[in-house]
């Protein structure tokens, strides 16, 4: 562990102290592109194993499609129906193993499917219970048919008209953003390290057209760097065909992107703590309602899209189909000045172009690895709940391709950094596990930093000292989006929370007024994407 990167100092040393240790540092036997939820896992296994790693993000981490999912830790309900077992108990297994390694940020949710007609309680239950015995000993809860009078108990939002009963089963409930960042000082804790704001420019190779390392730019100060290392490791997403290109410029494309929207509403569109999920669309697809920090997300859609965009906006006729198809199922029927926040994120579905046809729906979910004949490693596809077995085996093929040593991986009981059990999902900052406590001895030490940033919400300005401090925020947005999550929860709330996280970062960065107001500005354009009119 770095004694000189550990423990509370200004944000901006610490990056410094990192492009020190990157100009200094000769060689690395891993560099990884992309600090998304597969490139952070490859990091996390890499630096566990003793590898001397390095992750590079060209923006900050999980700016991307890592932190805009459904916030479930799941099997795949759908991809069960679809007949895909091996990737259901891939995941299932997965899911245990989060649950159990990072329990202060993956949590058990109930969900539960009502039913209309006189056949799909019995239906959905052999079914779910198909899911039950696949989990096995990783299971979180057995699938249950539910009377009427208990569905409404569970979730009163629900339609009460022709609800015949229901079946309640298990599945994982995450905050990923958060869980990104826990994965960063995961890998710091092991001797890694994670850098963002470091974009690739280009692929270093040797005489033998091996590539060997990766050139890359500092985007907040321009200042070059060349990483030298025995592997690359290409995990940026729905990007990964722009840093293919850069090896072999004639290759096919990998990646189709799909857009998947999500709406936030209150709580009392549900009424309870429970979760519902929608079998079946009008376009065949499932549709949920998660509880998630007090409110509730609704989603999700599957948008063919011809091309990639780091901050994607939702489509009016998404926003209108999730208004619509939940409409459907509750009570009371969302409208669009109903909708606190909306966010559209982009999934890296392993398919080429020529099945452009095919619906998205219907395009595998598992993940493919590629190695091309320069040895650069790309990952692509996959979700949240496989981010770990995806990094396993990417660095066992690292290992293989680029001769490394071999060491075993350690990370399928491995506690993620803020591990804690039992803690108080009443409150918003459960998500911090065990450095809640190192939080409120900041306050306590510093004598200030209590004061909430919102009137209607719990997030204190101590978050964001912690956010710049300990967790390398370097933006409003870094802040408000990703380290505590209001951009996501309340869009609104968040523009009016900008000014106070602008002053603090100014003052901690040591940055200008300028640079303050800038960021406020920057922050207000970025927020007005996640509105509904």
């Amino acid at each position: 562990m770095r004694s000189g990167i550990t423990g509370i100092m200004n944000a901006k040393m610490k990056r410094n102290k990192l492009l020190e240790e990157l100009s200094s540092q000769k060689d690395y036997d891993i560099v990884i592109i992309g600090g998304g939820a597969t490139g952070l896992g490859v990091a996390v296994d890499a630096a566990s194993r003793g590898y001397r790693t390095i992750l590079i993000e060209q923006h900050d981490f999980s700016k991307g499609t890592s932190s805009r999912s459904t916030k479930l830790v799941h099997g795949g309900v759908r991809y069960l129906a679809q007949g895909d077992v091996r990737l259901v108990v891939e995941a299932l297994r997965e899911r245990g193993r989060m649950r159990r390694n990072a329990p202060h940020l993956v949590k058990d949710m109930r969900f539960i499917i009502g039913n209309y007609k006189w056949w799909e309680r019995s239906f959905y239950t052999i079914g779910l219970t198909c899911y039950d015995v696949l989990a096995g000993k990783m299971g979180l809860g057995r699938s249950l048919p539910m009377t009427s009078k208990s569905v409404i108990k569970e979730i009163p939002g629900l339609k009460k008209e022709k609800l015949k009963g229901g079946v309640v089963y298990h599945d994982g409930q995450f905050d990923d953003s958060r869980l990104a960042i826990s994965l960063v000082q995961t890998a710091f804790d092991n001797g890694g390290t994670c850098i963002n704001y470091m974009k690739a420019t280009g692929l270093i190779k040797n005489a033998k057209g091996k590539v060997a390392g990766v050139d890359a730019v500092d985007a907040l100060t321009g200042t070059e760097y060349r990483i030298n290392a025995k592997s690359v490791i290409n995990a940026t997403g729905v990007f990964v065909d722009e840093l293919m290109g850069l090896d072999a410029p004639e290759g096919e494309k990998k990646v189709r992107p799909s857009q998947g929207v999500h709406l936030v509403v209150n709580k009392e569109f549900l009424g309870g703590k429970s979760a519902i999920m929608i079998p079946k669309t009008d376009d065949g697809r499932v549709l949920f309602g998660v509880p998630w920090h007090d409110k509730v997300v609704l989603g999700t859609t599957d948008t063919p899209l011809n091309h990639a965009e780091l901050e994607p906006r939702a489509l009016e006729e998404e926003v209108d189909f999730i208004l619509d198809q939940a409409g459907k199922y509750l009570a009371k029927q969302p409208k669009r000045s109903d909708v606190l926040s909306v966010f559209a994120g982009l999934r890296p579905l392993a398919a080429p172009t020529k099945n452009d046809g095919q619906k998205t729906k219907e395009i595998s979910r598992s993940h493919k690895l590629y190695k091309s004949k320069s040895g650069l490693i790309t990952i692509t596809g996959g979700k949240w709940t496989t981010y770990r077995e995806m990094a396993e085996e990417v660095v066992n093929e690292a290992i293989k391709t680029n001769g490394l040593p071999a060491k075993e991986c350690v990370t399928a009981d491995m506690r993620i950094h803020g591990y804690a059990k039992d803690v108080d999902e009443s409150k918003w900052d459960y998500v911090y596990g065990s450095d809640i406590e190192k939080i409120n001895k900041l306050i306590k030490k510093e004598g200030k930093y209590d004061a909430l940033l919102h009137p209607d919400y719990t997030f204190k300005e101590a978050h964001v000292v912690w956010a710049v401090r300990e967790e390398m925020a370097q933006t409003v947005e870094d802040v408000l989006a990703r380290r505590v999550r209001a951009l996501f929860i309340d869009a609104r709330a968040a523009i009016e929370m900008a000014p106070r996280v602008a002053a603090i970062l100014a003052e901690e960065l040591n940055k200008t007024e300028e640079w303050k107001e800038q960021q406020i500005q920057e922050f207000n354009e970025i927020a007005k994407g996640y509105f509904v009119s």
